[in-house]
C-alpha cells in the first residue's frame, strides 16, 4: 500500500470513527473541546506512524488506544482527577489485577449511548440554536467548518467563531456530559432533531467534495436517530424524523450512476430503491401520525411528502397535488425560503412550470437564497421546460458557479450546455 493509499485510508477511518472517538473521550474528560483535541492528537499520531508501520487490523481501536494515552497524559498534567488520580494511572498502565483499568471501563462502558450524550451536551440551552447545530455537526458529523457553513448558508468565519465560542462556553459553564431528563430533555429535543437531520442531509447531498452522496453520514444520522427513537418512542417528531430519513435513504443506491454522477428523482430506477427502508419509514410515519395531533410537526410533514414519492410506482404516478398541499402546510409550521422553493417545485409539477416559476421569482431577493445554488438550478429547470433555453443556460451556469460539489457542478454544466444547444437549434 502506497503512502497515498494509507493517507486515504486514514481519512476514511477518521470519517467513520471520529464521532465515537470524541464521544468516548468526552465521557471521560467531561470537556468536548478537550475531547476533540485528544482525538485530533490520535489522528496526527496515525498520520505519523501508519505510513511506516502499515494500517492496523482494527484502525478504530488503534485510534481509541492512542487517544486514551493522550487522555491519561492530560489527566496527569491538568489533574482533572484528584483523589483517584494515582489509582487511575496505575490501573490504566495495566497493573490492575483484573487486567482492565477503571479508565478503560469508563471509555468502554456501553450504558446509554455516548454519541447521543454528545449531541445533547452540544445542544445545551446555554448555547444559541445556531451554535448547538454547528458544534454537533463538527463533533458528530466530522464536517469541516466550510461544509457546515454551506449547510447553514452563512460565511465560513461565522461558523468557525460559533464552534470555538461554543466549546469555550461549555467548558467555562462546566456543562456535564450526560443525558438530560424530564422537561429539560424535551426542551432540547427540537435542536437535537435539527442537528441529526442536518447530518443526514450532508450525507444525502454533500455540500462539497468529489462525491455527491456520503452514505456513511446518512447511516450515522439514522443510527443516532434510532437510539433517540428508543428513548422517546411516544414523540411524534422523533418518529417523523426517523420515517423521513429511512424513506430518503432508500433512494441512495439509485441517486448516482456507477461512476458517481447524480441521477435526479424523476430519472431514478425505482427498482433500486430499498424496499426494507421504505417499509420501515412508512411504519414509523404511521406511528407518528397516530401519536400526533394538529397541526402536524415539520418532520412528520416532510416524511409524508417523502412517502408520496415512495408509494409511487413510477415518476408519472406521483401525487404532486398532495405534495404541493403538504408543502403549503409545512410553510405554516416551518416558515423558510428553502421550504418555499421546494413548494414551488411541487406546484410546478402539479400545475405547470409557469405557476412554479412565478413562485420562484418571488424568492429572487430573499437574502438567504442569494448564494444558494438550488435557486438558479430550479429556475433553470423551469425555464427549460418553458423552452426559454437561453435564459435556462444562464441559470444553470450561475448554479454551477455557486455549488461547491464537483459532481453537481459537472451535472449543472452539462445542463447548461444542453440548454445552449437547444437555444441554437430551437
Amino acid at each position: 500500500m502506497t503512502a497515498t493509499d494509507i493517507h486515504r485510508t486514514i481519512e476514511a477511518v477518521w470519517r467513520i470513527e471520529s464521532a465515537r472517538l470524541i464521544a468516548g473521550l468526552a465521557r471521560m474528560v467531561r470537556d468536548v473541546g478537550l475531547a476533540e483535541e485528544l482525538a485530533q492528537d490520535a489522528l496526527v499520531t496515525a498520520l505519523e506512524r501508519w505510513p511506516q508501520s502499515g494500517v492496523p487490523d482494527n484502525p478504530g481501536a488503534w485510534l481509541m488506544t492512542a487517544a486514551k494515552h493522550r487522555a491519561i497524559d492530560q489527566l496527569r498534567r491538568k489533574k482533572l482527577i484528584e483523589r483517584k488520580h494515582e489509582a487511575l494511572v496505575y490501573e490504566a498502565e495495566g497493573e490492575a489485577e483484573d487486567g482492565k483499568s477503571e479508565l478503560e471501563s469508563m471509555l468502554d462502558d456501553d450504558i446509554g449511548d455516548d454519541l447521543l450524550r454528545l449531541i445533547f451536551t452540544a445542544c445545551h440551552p446555554v448555547l444559541s440554536a445556531e451554535a448547538r447545530a454547528a458544534l454537533t455537526l463538527r463533533l458528530l458529523g466530522g464536517l469541516t467548518t466550510d461544509e457546515i457553513a454551506r449547510a447553514f448558508l452563512v460565511p465560513e468565519p461565522t461558523i468557525s467563531q460559533r464552534i470555538v465560542r461554543a466549546k469555550r462556553t461549555l467548558a467555562e459553564k462546566r456543562i456535564p456530559f450526560e443525558m438530560p431528563r424530564g422537561e429539560e430533555r424535551i426542551e432540547r429535543l427540537a435542536s437535537v432533531l435539527e442537528v441529526i437531520y442536518l447530518i443526514f442531509n450532508e450525507g444525502y447531498a454533500a455540500t462539497s467534495g468529489d462525491d455527491w452522496i456520503r452514505p456513511e453520514l446518512c447511516n450515522e444520522a439514522m443510527r443516532v436517530g434510532r437510539v433517540l427513537a428508543g428513548l422517546a418512542p411516544q414523540e411524534p417528531e422523533v418518529l417523523g424524523l426517523m420515517a423521513l430519513m429511512e424513506i430518503q435513504a432508500s433512494r441512495l443506491r439509485a441517486r448516482t450512476t456507477p461512476a458517481g454522477e447524480p441521477i435526479l428523482l424523476p430519472d431514478q430506477d425505482r427498482s433500486r430503491w430499498d424496499p426494507l427502508l421504505i417499509r420501515r419509514g412508512l411504519a414509523a410515519l404511521e406511528r407518528a401520525e397516530k401519536l400526533g395531533g394538529t397541526p402536524r410537526g415539520p418532520y412528520v410533514l416532510q416524511a409524508a411528502i417523502a412517502a408520496c414519492h415512495a408509494r409511487a410506482r413510477t415518476s408519472d404516478a406521483t401525487d404532486w397535488q398532495r405534495i404541493a398541499t403538504l408543502y403549503a402546510e409545512l410553510t405554516q409550521v416551518l416558515p423558510s425560503p428553502i421550504v418555499e422553493l421546494n413548494r414551488a417545485v411541487a406546484v410546478a409539477m402539479a400545475s405547470g412550470p409557469a405557476a412554479g416559476l412565478a413562485l420562484v421569482d418571488a424568492l429572487a431577493d430573499e437574502p438567504l437564497l442569494r448564494n444558494y445554488h438550488l435557486l438558479p438550478s430550479v429556475r433553470g429547470d423551469l425555464l427549460s421546460r418553458l423552452e426559454r433555453h437561453a435564459e435556462a443556460r444562464d441559470e444553470f451556469e450561475r448554479a454551477a458557479a455557486l455549488t461547491r460539489n464537483g459532481r453537481e457542478r459537472t451535472f449543472l454544466q452539462q445542463r447548461a450546455a444542453a440548454s445552449a444547444q437547444a437555444a441554437r437549434h430551437p
